[in-house]
């Protein structure tokens, strides 16, 4: 059986997160033992009587070849930890989701991308600043990352498209269960432009306790995160907390201080967030205006598992090529020599006196909008 078919079967288990994920791999090694284990053998994990009981009740029904091919004829992909592809940046956050369904692909090139959200009810204002944003990014190869809500999102993500970027969005449902259902055809078009996103499982209805959770993937997907207009207790602002909690920038778009929809976005600029006066703003901060040349050296020289190794050692934090070769167990030769061939990729900087850290373009995979 498929390694994955174990992680998406976990993952239909109410009450596994990723921290029972992590005891799960801790305890039995890998998630095909952890399936097949016994009652007592899953308490001694950690495991509470009532989810054991419901894994065990799930063992019973749920057919896993059937399951790998229910997902298959409907286009749908799973990335798990252990996965290359499983976005970098998402899982340098804090208890990252460990299983992602997506519809479309996300590419490398994604790991640049800034999310924009805000309110449903946008003003005129609103929708042209969310428009001029997401075009203004996408032409700059910025991924553009949101919630396919209505309002600010769906605009960003249109917009976005329009100009012939790239965008991802982050349901609070399924992704085979498309809502609002009249963003269908802009999910679609999506998939051709990008990727559909969700750890829910697909038949996941949109309940509104799923929203504020799936906010985190928001930000973790992205470099910053911009609120246009929202409400004081908008997911919007949900998403700018998690984003300041994931070490990420968040931009708020100043507006009316007697409109409604400019409450959230005023409040973040008073509490710190960077007040965002021209779309040229993100690119400045971020150090995104070399993104093309990044992506482009991606390509051609794309990564090997020295480099995979070292980025596990780096952080924001600088340290010593020593301490770097030390974790890595890499020859010092291997270890300066991939180092160099990293710095030409953007994906580390030495910041003085041999000692490295994670360039802004490439975080270490490892450290863990619409108001609702």
């Amino acid at each position: 059986m498929e390694p994955r078919a174990y992680w998406i079967a976990f993952s239909l288990v109410k009450g596994i997160g990723a921290v029972r994920f992590k005891g799960l791999l801790n305890s039995f090694g890998d998630l095909e033992t952890a399936w097949n284990a016994r009652f007592m053998d899953l308490l001694q994990a950690g495991l509470s009587e009532k989810i054991v009981e419901n894994i065990q009740r799930i063992r019973k029904s749920v057919d896993l070849e059937g399951l790998l091919y229910n997902l298959e004829s409907k286009g749908i992909q799973v990335l798990t930890w252990e996965d290359p592809a499983y976005p970098r940046r998402l899982k340098e956050i804090d208890q990252p989701p460990p299983v992602l369904y997506t519809r479309g692909e996300i590419l490398l090139e994604d790991e640049w991308a800034v999310a924009i959200v805000g309110t449903r009810r946008m003003t005129v204002y609103g929708r042209q600043v969310a428009e001029e944003l997401a075009r203004f990014l996408a032409q700059n190869k910025i991924t553009v990352v949101s919630g396919l809500a209505y309002g600010v999102d769906g605009i960003a993500h249109e917009a976005a498209m329009k100009a012939g970027g790239r965008t991802l969005a982050v349901l609070g449902s399924g992704v085979d269960v498309i809502y609002p259902p009249e963003h269908r055809r802009l999910a679609e078009q999506m998939i051709h432009q990008g990727a559909i996103v969700s750890d829910y499982p697909p038949g996941t209805q949109p309940e509104s306790t799923n929203f504020p959770p799936r906010n985190r993937i928001i930000s973790g997907l992205s470099l910053a995160v911009v609120v246009i207009e929202a409400s004081e207790k908008s997911g919007a602002l949900i998403t700018a907390s998690f984003a300041a909690d994931q070490g990420r920038d968040v931009f708020a778009v100043p507006g009316n201080i007697h409109a409604p929809q400019s409450k959230g976005p005023n409040l973040l600029i008073q509490n710190g967030a960077r007040p965002l006066l021209k779309p040229q703003d993100v690119l400045d901060v971020l150090h995104l205006d070399m993104v093309q040349e990044h992506q482009a050296m991606q390509r051609e020289l794309p990564m090997e598992p020295g480099e995979a190794m070292l980025l596990q050692a780096l952080s924001a934090e600088p340290l010593h090529i020593d301490e770097i070769q030390a974790i890595s167990g890499l020859p010092i030769q291997q270890v300066s020599a991939t180092l160099a061939l990293m710095e030409l990729k953007g994906m580390v900087r030495q910041v003085g006196a041999m000692n490295y850290v994670l360039a802004r373009e490439s975080q270490s995979v490892y450290r863990t909008e619409d108001d609702e």
